[in-house]
């Protein structure tokens, strides 16, 4: 998700560290919070990938500002990244979240929709947070207040997603 995130505000143009992270952290914000002890070995290793390169700028300060820029191998890589995710970067809502924050830079609409099409497929499976005897519980069905709200919100936001998923499958299939 981290490399994904570098590569995808990169992709829309050059970005010192820090605004790379503010950038980040304003998409994963408070759910998966980036550090620096993450961000800059990530970075690090997408510059040794020749993914990234990097040069330096004079800073507002005395400092010089070190600008991150995404190469044309750090392109092609973003976008097979993104015709390709992950199995959890599909099934994990944070990552998806991520993945949807870049797909318009994949430029073909069939790809586009192939990509939320394995969403829409994951979320047809039933699944639930909890389980008895192997079966998912149902919001009606679970034990406490709090169980039971955590299974409605999620139903409430699965219904939601899916009947967007099916909106933009369509229009992008034309």
């Amino acid at each position: 998700m981290l490399e994904l995130s570098i590569l995808g505000f990169l992709y829309e143009e050059p970005l010192h560290g820090y605004e790379l992270k503010e950038r980040i952290k304003a998409l994963s914000g408070h759910v998966r919070p980036v550090s620096d002890g993450a961000l800059y070995p990530a970075i690090a290793r997408l510059v040794d990938k020749g993914l990234l390169d990097q040069h330096t700028e004079p800073g507002s300060g005395a400092a010089p500002r070190r600008i991150l820029a995404l190469t044309d191998r750090g392109r092609e890589e973003l976008l097979e990244r993104l015709r390709r995710p992950k199995p959890a970067e599909i099934t994990d809502q944070v990552r998806f979240n991520t993945l949807l924050a870049f797909l318009r830079h994949l430029g073909d609409p069939l790809e586009q929709a192939a990509v939320l099409r394995r969403r829409q497929e994951f979320l047809e499976t039933p699944a639930s947070f909890f389980y008895r005897d192997g079966e998912p519980v149902r919001a009606e069905e679970a034990d406490d207040l709090f169980r039971q709200g955590m299974l409605r919100v999620a139903r409430a936001t699965g219904r939601e997603e899916r009947a967007w998923l099916a909106e933009a499958i369509a229009l992008l299939e034309g």
